[in-house]
Parts: structure tokens; sequence; C-alpha cells
């Protein structure tokens, strides 16, 4: 058995009599402390019961766990970025090594989508996809989040209006005018559909905050600001390229594909549970959302989501 060492008892003491607490009981509550344990530290338990079927359908289960999957990657994406974004002192090579891990962390979910593509049998996703209307991957805010935290608004803005918008427009009219609005407006009435009105009645307020708060330190806004020296390294150009296209062109069309294999199976093509035209709004030769459009040549621009 190791004696315990004075100095770190010294630099414990120091500690809880700077915030102005007895260290004495601090000491004495790791009498009374529990070993922590792989389950407890993970929540093991309350994370493998979050998964709650509504159909007896076995692949309906792959679904549930594969989506919670991607929000628990997104959740790592945006802690990523926002190191970046409230980054004081921002240096060339933080910038890259965190680019580098989002980048990854896409390249990872881009790759995991033969999970749904050939990992669930279309009769039972047919199925118990009636089960998830009016719900839709759509209504992902963090998936929002990221695309807020990535870019200049002016360019997640519908192509249509990106005329009439700039960095003075209210961030409402903006919110109005982002090119996933398109896929919540009932063709026939015109209307926001269900999807929508409980899309926006749930985040629409945290959206408009999280519009305004990376406004200018969203991930472009950033790069900038660094000396212009820096914003010619390759390693971070290169990285801002990789992360752009993983995002909106790879991990987007490997979501594409495997919607295709399931809505068009029939020889038809169904609509998505949330009633968008998702062939549409998914595939990026459309939308040709682009985060960092400065980066790239005018042909590389035309030939956006070109396979």
């Amino acid at each position: 058995m190791n004696d315990i060492n004075p100095a770190l008892i010294a630099a414990i003491s120091e500690k809880f009599q700077q915030i102005g607490q007895d260290p004495n009981v601090h000491l004495e509550g790791l009498v009374w402390n529990t070993p922590i344990t792989y389950w407890d530290y993970v929540h093991t338990d309350a994370l493998l019961n979050l998964q709650i079927q509504r159909s007896r359908l076995p692949d309906e289960m792959v679904f549930i766990i594969y989506h919670q999957i991607n929000e628990l990657l997104f959740k790592m994406i945006l802690w990523e970025i926002d190191q970046v974004a409230h980054q004081p002192h921002l240096t060339t090579p933080f910038f890259t090594e965190k680019l580098n891990r989002i980048s990854r962390y896409f390249d990872m979910l881009a790759a995991s989508f033969t999970i749904m593509g050939d990992g669930m049998d279309v009769g039972q996703y047919l199925q118990f996809r009636t089960l998830l209307t009016p719900a839709s991957g759509f209504q992902s805010a963090q998936y929002r989040w990221i695309e807020f935290a990535s870019t200049d608004l002016l360019n997640l803005i519908d192509y249509r209006y990106r005329a009439t918008i700039d960095r003075n427009t209210p961030f409402e009219h903006a919110y109005n005018h982002l090119y996933w609005q398109a896929a919540g407006i009932d063709p026939q009435t015109k209307q926001k559909t269900t999807l929508m009105r409980l899309f926006e009645q749930k985040y629409k307020t945290v959206m408009l905050q999280k519009m305004e708060t990376y406004n200018t330190i969203n991930l472009w806004h950033k790069f900038k600001q660094l000396p212009l020296d820096d914003q010619q390294n390759p390693q971070l150009i290169a990285a801002m390229r990789h992360y752009d296209r993983t995002v909106n062109i790879t991990w987007v069309m490997a979501h594409y594909h495997a919607a295709s294999k399931y809505l068009d199976s029939n020889g038809t093509t169904a609509e998505a549970t949330g009633g968008s035209d998702w062939k549409k709004y998914m595939h990026p030769r459309t939308q040709r959302r682009i985060f960092f459009p400065q980066l790239w040549s005018a042909e590389e621009w035309q030939n956006w989501g070109i396979e």
C-alpha cells in the first residue's frame, strides 16, 4: 500500500480553501463514497432503456437505435464546433484539429448508413413507418444548429431569395427563407405541414437564438478572423473543404440512397413521413448547399452533388 502523498493532501486542502470550503468535510466525504463503475459513469441502464418501439416489428429497434446514435454524434460535433466558436484566441493548429475531429464524426455518420440501407427488412420498414407520421428526421434540431454553427446564414437561405437577404436582415425573416422551409410547406394548400408546425412549436424560439448566437462566431466567420497567411494554410483549407463536402454531399447522399432503397421499393416513390418531397429536399444538386463557397472553384460549385 502506497503512503499518502503530503503534497497531494496540501494541494487538495488549498483547492477547497480557495473556494471557501472546509477541506476536512470533503475528505470525510471520500470515506463514504462508493467506487465508480463503468455502468454508473456511462449510465448504461438508462441509455439502454431509451428505446421504446411503437410496433412489434423487430427492425423498428434498429431504426430507433440508429437515429439515437445520430443524435449523440450530432452532440459530439456541436461540442467540438463550440470550442472553436467560443475560442477568443484561435490558432490554425487548434482550428484544424477540431475540424478534423468534426469531419471524422461525419465520416462515421456517412459510412454508417449501410446499417439503414442494408440492415432493415423493406417490408417491415414500410409497415412501421406508418406509425411515425408526421415525425421525420427533418425535425432534428441539433442538425439545424450544426448548420447555423458552420456557415453564414446567407449560405443556408433558399437560393431563390438570397439576393434579397443580407447580414442586416432580421433573423425571423431569414428563418422564414431557410432552404429547408420549402420542405415543410404542403404543395396543395401552401400552408405549413403538421411536421413543420410541431417542429416550430418546440424549437422556433431556440432556432432564432441559435441563429443570432452563431451569426458572428460560426466556423466560416472564425476562419475569416484568422490572419491572411493562416487563411492560406493548406492543411486548414483541406480540412474545411473535407468537412463541407462530407456534410453536404457524402453524408446527404448516403442518406438519400438509403431512403431510396425503401421509398422507391415498390416501383413508385413513397412520400416522406413528414409529407415533404424528400428527393428534391435532400439532393445536393437541388439545394446547392455549401458552407464555404469561397473555398470552391466555379466549376466545383456547378458540379456540386454530381456523382
